[in-house]
């Protein structure tokens, strides 16, 4: 059955592997240029002067855009393996009906996909493990260079640590499980994709967030890194609105985009100093709601520990309904 195995998806493994060995090359390529240069900004000292400063914000500048947009496109790389590894699996063998041979074979249906989906698995699982710390290694200059953006940030932790792993095999059980009840390749293709980013959505939006309860402050000076989760205005103990903040504001010539960007006008006086410090003196109390950087650790164990369990739960549903189907 491993053999069988083997010959029927061996473009499949080859699959998976070029995947994440052309997008490991890119990091390769481009993150050895970005680490030569950040060597400027580590060995400038002392590290909070201002020309230390200006180095680290030069870096940034020039390296972090990319870098942004890099880890964007990676967060497709899940889906794409479950559309294309996961999907096809055995949708394949239904829609083709060569499932009636298959299941006619001495070994049983239970162990027939079971021995198509663990070596599968297995491989996926690795790769995207491997490959997660290719992407911890990429972005350590951005982090050292103090980017605000710290691991907790959407686009990235779930690029790091065990969460590519266990997204990654999610996806894969996603679409086993899509294919065995669409029983049609090219659907169940695109149900997995759309399950998947609805799951990511949900997850990196509302549930990532409150994994712990998210702490509090009226302090300006949020630590640096944190995921902030909220931020806003109260003024005698209620929210006040941009409108109300706008008032305030409007003698001095300053109107507020959002919470925290202010556009100062025309006829702003000189001596005005910082906004925020002038809706403080006028009665207001900024509340930031967040979860600090340090909850890195914590977090990618709560998702990584109930994704695989969601991963381990789709299999053996999917192993299951293939005992039960009548051939």
């Amino acid at each position: 059955m491993a053999w069988v195995t083997w010959r029927q998806h061996r473009l499949t493994f080859a699959g998976v592997v070029s995947v994440f060995g052309l997008a490991a090359v890119y990091l390769l390529i481009t993150g050895l240029t970005m680490h030569i240069a950040y060597a400027a900004v580590s060995d400038c000292r002392p590290a909070s002067s201002a020309i230390c400063q200006q180095v680290a914000g030069s870096f940034l500048s020039s390296y972090a855009p990319g870098v942004g947009i890099t880890l964007g496109l990676f967060q497709v790389i899940p889906a794409l393996i479950g559309a294309f590894a996961g999907a096809p699996l055995l949708a394949r063998e239904l829609e083709t009906g060569t499932f009636r041979y298959a299941w006619t074979q001495g070994f049983g249906r239970a162990r027939w996909t079971i021995a198509k989906l663990v070596p599968l698995g297995v491989v996926i699982t690795l790769a995207a493990g491997a490959f997660s710390v290719l992407v911890t290694w990429y972005v350590q200059p951005i982090f050292g260079a103090g980017d605000n953006n710290g691991p907790l940030y959407p686009t990235l932790f779930d690029l790091l640590g065990v969460a590519l792993a266990a997204w990654t095999l999610t996806a894969f059980a996603i679409g086993v499980l899509a294919g065995f009840l669409i029983r049609r390749v090219i659907p169940a293709m695109f149900a997995t994709i759309a399950v998947w980013a609805g799951l990511a959505f949900a997850t990196g939006g509302y549930l990532r967030p409150h994994y712990t309860a998210p702490l509090v402050s009226t302090k300006l000076n949020i630590p640096v890194q944190a995921l902030i989760i909220n931020q806003g205005w109260f003024r005698g103990g209620n929210p006040a609105s941009l409108d109300m903040i706008n008032n305030t504001l409007a003698r001095v010539d300053v109107r507020a985009v959002t919470p925290e960007l202010f556009e100062p006008g025309p006829s702003t006086p000189a001596n005005l100093g910082d906004p925020v410090q002038y809706l403080i003196q006028h009665g207001y109390t900024q509340l930031t709601t967040y979860q600090p950087a340090g909850q890195f650790w914590p977090f990618q164990s709560i998702e990584g520990g109930w994704l695989l369990a969601l991963s381990l739960l789709l299999i053996v549903t999917a192993v299951w309904l293939v005992r039960r189907r009548a051939a």
